[in-house]
């Protein structure tokens, strides 16, 4: 790259030596930072607030934080969780204590706050208190669960959207427009553009990467088979301990509820793609068979688990798609959630009304001794009564009014299981 950038005795990525200078070179987040919208024009106005920000890698945040502290005429002072402490915050809150003191507020940003801990995160609470410190978070994980209530209820959460490929398109014609010796074709552009999945510094790393290539050629030009070769092997936006990784299950589980064979097949291989481990889809699609289709069709539990065991026999990628027929399948057929619903109402019976005795007549008596104290007295075998069914016998503990979890939804196989449960009930009241 060198000679190609202007200060081509910068060795910083192009990423850092185009990060923007004010608010109206910032792409994206127009939702937030937009002209007319309220908080730039609290920030234009000078009225500077703690926050959190909250989007995936390459969104921003940083420069952002930078803009804000710039824009409030503010000092910055930049801190990453992975390497900072305790002591770090303190040495902050003394030097704009110092600042204060000449009538300037401080800026303090925290890259990757979610990685302290709820104590470490503690340590900031008396001087965003007591106005010391402006305090900006970054994180790519749920404010909800990462950090604690203290802080948050001091700084308001703004969430960062990934850019779209027109705002990806623009922070490339910048990184071409800071050199004049290589072009880029359109369609390379779109290529990069595309590949970047919404990541600024992704798409500049790349960007400058091609540039390398490209300038090694004649005529120094970016085409399809440079861009390709720079995307080539990225993964889609993913974080298998993360926000995306349950937001991306929660959307395949309620496709697959919903009926949808296309959205539920997407979903499944955005995950696969994304790097989820395709024994954990598997797992989830058993849940989903015994969740969201049950007894209306027991074949979506077998399939199910015969996926997994395809899987263990032909790892991937051949076992995949095993897991896609099963997910497939699992959306196409008859839906019913009354096994669940059942097993839900009956466990909370089961925690909350006691340890319940077992009545005597449905008690094991396998010594003489249980036999005269009354076990097994009274039981009716089955199988000795007509249609194999003892009408007007309670199975429930004494005392416990008996109940009815388990209610069959009127499709599939359940269609004829509900049938036969309402012949056995109205056989129990003509035996009364």
């Amino acid at each position: 790259m060198n000679g190609l950038f202007e200060q081509a005795d910068d060795p910083r990525p192009l990423a850092d030596r185009l990060r923007p200078a004010s608010l109206d070179e910032y792409v994206g987040q127009t939702h937030l930072f937009g002209p007319g919208k309220p908080l730039r024009r609290m920030l234009e106005g000078g009225h500077l607030h703690s926050m959190i920000l909250w989007g995936p890698p390459g969104t921003g945040k940083t420069t952002l934080a930078r803009l804000v502290a710039q824009q409030c005429d503010a000092e910055f002072i930049a801190l990453s969780a992975v390497m900072a402490g305790v002591k770090d915050i303190r040495a902050a809150a003394e030097q704009a204590q110092e600042a204060r003191k000449a009538g300037r507020r401080t800026v303090l940003f925290l890259d990757e706050v979610h990685r302290f801990n709820k104590a470490q995160q503690d340590a900031f609470l008396p001087w965003v208190e007591d106005g010391t410190l402006v305090f900006i978070g970054a994180t790519t994980e749920n404010p909800s669960f990462e950090l604690n209530n203290a802080l948050l209820s001091r700084a308001r959460v703004y969430v960062l959207r990934a850019l779209t490929e027109a705002d990806i398109r623009r922070v490339l014609d910048r990184g071409l427009a800071k050199q004049t010796q290589v072009r880029a074709d359109e369609a390379a552009l779109e290529m990069i553009a595309r590949a970047a999945d919404g990541d600024a510094r992704r798409s500049l790393n790349m960007l400058e990467l091609a540039m390398d290539l490209a300038s090694a050629e004649d005529p120094p030009v970016i085409n399809a088979a440079i861009a390709g070769e720079v995307a080539s092997g990225g993964l889609r936006r993913f974080d298998k301990q993360g926000e995306a990784f349950y937001d991306q299950i929660s959307a395949l589980h309620k496709s697959v509820r919903g009926s949808d064979p296309d959205a539920a097949l997407y979903w499944l291989c955005r995950m696969l793609d994304g790097g989820a481990d395709p024994r954990y889809l598997a797992r989830r699609v058993l849940r989903m068979a015994s969740e969201d289709i049950g007894n209306a069709d027991p074949r979506g539990l077998t399939m199910s688990l015969e996926a997994c065991e395809v899987y263990e026999r032909l790892g991937s990628p051949e076992g995949e798609l095993a897991i896609a027929q099963a997910v497939v399948f699992l959306a196409c057929t008859a839906k019913s959630n009354a096994v669940y619903a059942a097993f839900n109402e009956a466990m909370e019976d089961a925690k909350s009304q006691g340890s319940l005795e077992v009545p005597m007549h449905l008690r094991n008596a396998p010594t003489r001794l249980m036999k005269n104290l009354g076990y097994g007295k009274g039981y009716r075998y089955a199988h000795d009564e007509p249609d194999a069914y003892a009408a007007g016998e309670n199975y429930f503990p004494e005392g416990m009014q008996p109940k009815q979890y388990y209610q069959p939804a009127p499709r599939g196989l359940e269609i004829k299981i509900g049938e036969a449960l309402a012949r056995r009930k109205n056989s129990s009241k003509d035996s009364t």
